[in-house]
């Protein structure tokens, strides 16, 4: 589950704009050739998710399936003007719940690589994970990583961490049992900066909005934070697979899964 060696090497997608721009993600090419599909060959779609991967799907106070997923998932439907159900497994149990073709896709952050990626076929990418560094405001523009001298706050065990601890050999770690504790060492001071999950960091940041924002470029890493996020179908669902990659690329242009996106992370990680 999606749930990063060298700084210097590092991809950063998106140009760095002004101050207070939302750079957006675009995983789809506007001039890709499209797929050519039969809406009536998908008159209803199956989504299968979790309850336990926030923002993206989870349940929220009132018991509703809700998230970043959930919204697109719905989109896709209305996108295909297809009868849509959302269904909530657990986590262990919800990948042989699509092998049992009890859904037709299941989105809810599963890895595309691995044992997964034997079981199941996947849709184009839609959000991929980065990484971002977080610091107190205000934030200097000539921001550079290899001159960290202070404490940098991670989650323990993570992919960020070990590479935070191999990369930046001038800075102290910090381990914390979660981002969101992580983070909050960066508000009271006990640590200069945070490196990790910029999601996450996104949605912190959005309730800490006077404290901290994110210091310099987004950085990806699929061999290290996983591919991206994609939506899995059992292997030999053709119509489903072609079907969903035709809705992503008709949302991309129109804007819609930007707009989703910026309801979930008004603070943009990209």
């Amino acid at each position: 589950m999606l749930r990063a060696a060298l700084l210097a090497a590092f991809i950063f997608i998106g140009a760095t704009g002004c101050a207070g721009a939302q750079n957006l993600p675009v995983h789809v090419d506007p001039g890709a050739r499209d797929d050519m599909i039969d809406p009536v060959a998908v008159p209803a779609l199956r989504f299968l998710t979790t309850p336990d991967f926030p923002p993206f799907n989870y349940t929220d106070a009132a018991g509703r399936l809700t998230g970043f997923n959930i919204d697109l998932a719905d989109a896709i439907c209305a996108r295909l003007e297809a009868r849509c159900t959302i269904q909530s497994w657990p986590w262990d149990r919800v990948q042989d719940a699509l092998a049992d073709n009890q859904g037709d896709a299941l989105i809810a952050g599963l890895d595309i690589g691995g044992s997964a990626g034997e079981r199941f076929d996947f849709s184009r990418i839609y959000l991929q994970l980065p990484a971002r560094f977080v610091t107190q405001r205000p934030v200097f523009p000539d921001f550079d990583p290899q001159a960290i001298t202070g404490t940098v706050a991670v989650r323990e065990g993570s992919a960020h961490a070990d590479l935070a601890e191999r990369t930046l050999g001038r800075a102290q770690m910090a381990f914390y049992p979660s981002e969101f504790e992580a983070l909050n060492a960066i508000a009271s001071g006990e640590a200069d900066f945070f490196f990790g999950d910029a999601a996450r960091a996104s949605f912190w940041l959005n309730e800490n909005p006077d404290c901290c924002a994110f210091a310099g470029e987004a950085y990806f890493r699929p061999d290290l934070f996983g591919a991206g996020l994609a939506v899995a179908v059992p292997i030999g669902l053709d119509n489903v697979r072609v079907a969903i990659n035709w809705a992503l690329t008709r949302l991309q242009r129109e804007g819609r899964i930007d707009e989703i996106y910026l309801r979930w992370f008004p603070v943009s990680f990209y």
